[in-house]
């Protein structure tokens, strides 16, 4: 902490500090004596012995008082604590624990309150174009509504944290600020850099303000924030945006000067002014003189800012356009006077500021999945995920298979591969599913920010789908979606995934192509910064049943009977066989017992009709079950109806084989049975069939086990003790899968979005693999000119539609 005249307020500092919950003997108090001119460094060293008090011999301002407090420091992390402020229990605990736990984030704002605990000081830090940082809820009452850590500009140096090395190595406070600004330069510096500042609100301090300006003037104040702005912006800004704000900037803060106090800019004016003095000078007010003398000091100061700006540009690791949207408001006029709003205003539309400092980001959603009542699991993700990333963002979500539906949160729109170069150039993110980057190639060398969802491991499932393609469309088949999926994860910023298995899976993908690197692990070795655990989730709201859509409605299915749902398609990868000899025993004892297929056609058309959906409908006619034990919904439930289905039930069933695309698969349908309250039964050996077995939401049996199998339905079925534990282990369980939690890490990407450690700013310099895919159908049409249009028009999957007519030839049935 820094004394400037303040001795009492100092004692007083260092003496809440033996409050907080942190031990003593690893806590280093440090104070900087800033050259008082009275007896304050004699009164902290007989109040404080344990203290180490520094003289600094000048007053060297805020910023150099704690540029030389960090010299002498000698722990892992340094705080700077205002003198006139308390720190509560946990200040240092709860923002210790995020530094240890998150190596990308460089310093922790901590929440400041009044004094009192009742009002907000800080919760969080706003910029404007013209580099004025401030305040935004600074008086609100606090309510609780701030308590939600996230990443923002900067912190407050009124109770800030921050990594010792860190702060070195980027050379502290600017101390050319003297005062003021000095925090927001230094967390600017810091994000640009790549170090994410983040607030923490279990860390908490309360601050008393003393009006210690007010003895030099109002007017002292005014100049060194009007100054210190527009050297933060000097330095900070890239070369684009400097180039528009530095010069309204300029005039803004003369404009500022003489508009609020009310100054005559006319009268040097001959047009406007009657003329005829004689005068040579002219009385103005010192608040008047607080913009051009500020000016007049950044140009004397040009030189050393502009080696400063060099050597940090040529560093910047994150664009202004990816900071934007930490400015929060970066079009705040900030004062209210009608005469300054005017120019401000005017300098924002003649310079364009308002089409650069754009706050909210554009973020483009792609699927490419049709977007209808009819949905299947990729087109609901993506509708969630532009759902989630709406509230701070304009977002667009768009679809190659088509559009019928639309939402008043976002944009939801159809686009043709004509179309496709215009749509991705308008977005600063694009998240992404499926083949986008094999029809947008341009995407390989641009510098928009690139998220890959690949919680479905494409190339797995088309061990299985593939099989009806024959051998050699199969394996050209598997190797076009291999090849998509590469160089998805060669391009891509951040990546998406659906468990914890499923990441050690795709780590070892993203280490085969090159990504698990030293830039990437340097920045985060538990390389979170490259791949997150997002998982297919529920909605926050529970089901609400509006019709009985089953049970007295299908014509076999009776009000009382016991019915098992099948929540979506029958693919190749699953085992709907065992499922039906099991229902055939059960039925046998149980004569009230149903079982219905939700989904039988797949609402995107690129995805056929497969082999074991074949094989399932003969095997329930074989055993005389179609139509009076199970029955198939011919289509595919509406999404917004299939509470009315599942809320029918008793029991969810998902049965599959034993193979790899089974281990790390990730069942969405199981999560509908959660949404539901349905006690599950799945075939153990993937994620959510050790969920099962582990937290107690169902039972989980082995592949292919009808004995097995039975007995589960069975208990779920009619043990009512047995279905009740279940139930209220899925209450427990459901919470966690809740959208608003499961798409946690990408809504807070989004909000700080950043180039990955090891792609060069200029994506150009890559090494991008640009050879087009193995042509799936090689082997069984030679037609290259058809596939080379299938492939423009919509990746293997167009392939497959197209195909699928010829290829039902192909299948021999059993």
């Amino acid at each position: 902490m820094v004394n400037y005249r303040g001795a009492d307020d100092t004692i007083a500092c260092v003496r809440g500090l033996t409050q907080v919950d942190w031990p003593a003997g690893d806590l280093e108090v440090i104070v900087v004596e800033n050259h008082s001119g009275d007896d304050s460094a004699e009164r902290i060293r007989a109040a404080c012995p344990d203290v180490t008090l520094v003289e600094a011999g000048s007053n060297t301002g805020f910023a150099g008082g704690c540029n030389l407090g960090v010299t002498h420091a000698t722990g892992e992390y340094v705080a700077f604590l205002n003198n006139d402020a308390r720190p509560d229990a946990q200040w240092v605990a709860a923002a210790v624990e995020v530094l240890d736990a998150d190596p990308s984030v460089g310093s922790v704002a901590s929440k400041v309150l009044d004094w009192d605990g009742e009002r907000i000081d800080y919760v969080d830090g706003s910029l404007t174009w013209f580099g004025m940082g401030y305040k935004r809820e600074v008086e609100d009452v606090d309510d609780g509504s701030h308590d939600v850590a996230k990443d923002v500009l900067f912190g407050t140096g009124a109770a800030l944290f921050v990594r010792t090395q860190l702060f070195r190595e980027i050379g502290g406070f600017d101390e050319r600020f003297f005062m003021f600004y000095e925090d927001v330069d230094l967390g600017w510096r810091m994000n640009l850099l790549g170090h994410r500042v983040r607030f923490v609100p279990g860390s908490v301090a309360y601050h008393r303000h003393h009006a210690t300006m007010n003895k030099f003037g109002s007017y002292r104040e005014s100049y060194l924030l009007e100054r210190n702005a527009l050297m933060t912006l000097y330095k900070n800004l890239d070369d684009a945006s400097l180039a528009r704000a530095l010069p309204a900037a300029m005039a803004l803060s003369v404009r500022r000067s003489i508009a609020r106090t009310d100054t005559d800019a006319t009268v040097l004016d001959l047009q406007r002014s009657p003329g005829g003095e004689q005068e040579e000078t002219l009385t103005l007010p010192k608040m008047a003189l607080t913009g051009p003398f500020a000016i007049d000091y950044f140009v004397d100061n040009l030189p050393g800012l502009a080696e400063t700006r060099t050597d940090l540009q040529t560093k910047r690791r994150r664009t202004d356009h990816e900071l934007f949207p930490l400015f929060r408001r970066a079009l705040e006029p900030a004062y209210p006077h009608p005469a300054y709003v005017r120019g401000h205003d005017a300098l924002v539309s003649a310079f364009g500021i308002a089409q650069h400092f754009v706050s909210r980001l554009r973020v483009l959603v792609v699927t490419g999945e049709p977007l209808t009542e009819r949905i299947a699991g990729p087109a609901i993700r993506a509708w969630e995920i532009a759902s989630a990333l709406s509230g701070d963002h304009e977002v667009r979500l768009v679809s190659s298979r088509g559009v019928e539906v639309t939402d008043p949160r976002f944009s939801v729109e159809h686009v043709r591969p004509k179309e496709l170069r215009a749509v991705t150039d308008w977005a600063d993110v694009i998240v992404f599913q499926g083949f986008l980057l094999d029809g947008a190639r341009w995407l390989h060398h641009t510098k928009q920010i690139v998220v890959a969802d690949v919680y479905d491991p494409m190339h797995l499932e088309q061990l299985e789908q593939a099989r009806d393609l024959g051998p050699e469309g199969r394996r050209a088949q598997v190797a076009a979606v291999t090849h998509v999926l590469n160089q998805q994860l060669r391009r891509a910023d951040f990546l998406l995934c659906a468990s914890e298995k499923q990441r050690d899976f795709w780590l070892g993908q993203l280490a085969g192509v090159g990504r698990v690197n030293p830039a990437v692990y340097d920045e985060d070795e538990s390389l979170d910064n490259l791949i997150a655990v997002v998982p297919f989730g529920i909605p926050d709201e529970p089901p609400v049943q509006r019709r009985h859509a089953i049970k007295g409605t299908v014509p076999g299915i009776g009000p009382d009977d016991k019915v098992i749902v099948w929540g979506g398609g029958i693919y190749n990868w699953f085992d709907p066989l065992t499922l039906l000899r099991a229902v055939a025993r059960l039925s046998v004892d149980h004569p009230e017992v149903r079982l219905f297929f939700l989904g039988t056609k797949h609402p995107n058309p690129g995805v056929p009709e497969m082999r074991i959906a074949y094989e399932t409908r003969e095997l329930a006619d074989e055993l005389g079950l179609t139509d009076k034990v199970v029955f198939f919904n011919e289509g595919w439930v509406p999404y917004a109806e299939r509470a009315d289905y599942l809320l029918d039930a008793d029991v969810g069933v998902s049965t599959h084989f034993h193979h790899v695309e089974t281990a790390y698969s990730f069942r969405t349908r199981i999560l509908d049975y959660l949404w539901a309250g349905l006690p599950v039964v799945a075939t153990d050996g993937d994620a959510f069939g050790e969920l099962v077995r582990e937290r107690g939401l169902g039972v989980a049996v082995s592949p292919e086990d009808v004995d097995g199998l039975t007995q589960a339905l069975e208990s779920m079925l009619f043990d009512a003790e047995a279905s009740a534990a279940a139930r209220a282990a899925i209450a427990r369980v459901a919470p966690e899968f809740a959208w608003s939690r499961t798409l946690a890490p990408l809504v807070e990407f989004c909000r700080s979005p950043r180039r990955a450690a090891d792609l060069a700013q200029d994506l150009g310099e890559l090494e991008i693999d640009s050879t087009p895919p193995p042509p799936p159908w090689k082997g069984v049409r030679g037609d290259l000119k058809l596939l080379k249009e299938y492939l423009s028009e919509g990746g293997p999957a167009e392939v497959v539609r197209r195909a699928s007519g010829r290829v039902q030839r192909l299948v021999t049935r059993p």
